[in-house]
């Protein structure tokens, strides 16, 4: 198995978007890329941890590769939209793909200049390709928080 985390705004969307596609074994939802200890739900809300909400997602890379990850990833947000995802505001939404190898970081960067190359957007992307750091798992409410919800597209 391998793991991939993504920020692409709510991260309740973004884990939906995930849990469906074929080859991923478990999806999580929780905070990365801030400063801040053990961060909550409301002190990311608060803006003041410096985290993204993160998506981080196990899958089988014999069934799913990681570039077939990066283009759900793309097509699920606005990669130009700088802290912001539709009307969700604040750094906790900002586009961001942490990588956890060398290999991820090197398909990242090249997925993201070819979507650059490609004329799909009039604004440049702002998308961050970082580093994992440590994943602060979200409380259980949380995790799947559409399929409870029974709004799961």
């Amino acid at each position: 198995m391998a793991t991939a985390t993504f920020a692409a705004g709510c991260f309740w969307g973004v884990e939906a978007a995930f849990r469906r596609v074929k080859g991923v074994v478990s999806t999580c939802v929780g905070y990365m890329g801030g400063h801040f200890e053990h961060p909550s739900y409301l002190d990311v809300l608060a803006r003041i941890t410096g985290h993204a909400e993160v998506c981080q997602v196990e899958y089988d890379p014999k069934v799913v590769s990681y570039e077939a990850l990066l283009t759900i990833f793309w097509s699920i947000h606005d990669p130009t939209s700088l802290n912001r995802q539709g009307a969700d505001r604040g750094e906790q939404y900002r586009s961001v793909i942490f990588f956890h190898s060398l290999q991820q970081e090197q398909i990242a960067k090249h997925s993201r200049q070819q979507l650059e190359h490609s004329g799909k957007y009039d604004k440049p992307i702002v998308t961050q390709i970082q580093p994992v750091s440590t994943f602060w798992l979200a409380k259980e409410e949380h995790q799947q928080y559409l399929e409870k919800k029974g709004s799961a597209r």
